[in-house]
């Protein structure tokens, strides 16, 4: 049986309208690919909370704005993922890779340019339709 894991996904905008990417360590499930910063939400955990602690931890930031921007359900061959996926165009401090990843910024109109998770297409999707004038 294929287990479900619950992910919070900050979708984090800066002032030029770029969003911040974080590189997945080679030894991680889907590893050297581009993501969106996140990670998994605890057991009765609320997905804002998980997302506020998970962005703390890794990135060292405070949001202090964030809206929901849509949810996807993803099956990988070894596991199934459902994605919370949250804008974020508010917070505190300069982003920096507690954890040891590569961090940076890239315009939406060029998220093809960098390699993702599938699951993260849809979140590429979304937002470059959120943006067209």
């Amino acid at each position: 049986m294929i287990s479900l894991v619950h992910v919070a996904v900050a979708v984090i905008i800066n002032s030029d309208q770029e969003v911040l990417l974080a590189l997945r360590h080679s030894h991680q499930h889907q590893g050297d690919l581009w993501e969106f910063p996140g990670g998994k939400v605890e057991k009765n955990e609320p997905a804002y909370d998980g997302l506020v602690r998970e962005i703390e931890e890794e990135l060292d930031l405070h949001i202090t704005s964030a809206e929901p921007f849509i949810e996807i359900a993803h099956d990988y061959s070894d596991k199934s993922v459902l994605l919370d996926v949250w804008t974020i165009s508010e917070f505190e401090g300069t982003p920096r890779g507690k954890e040891g990843q590569i961090l940076r910024w890239a315009a939406i109109a060029n998220l093809e340019e960098q390699e993702f998770p599938a699951a993260n297409v849809a979140i590429i999707n979304a937002l470059k339709l959120r943006v067209r004038p």
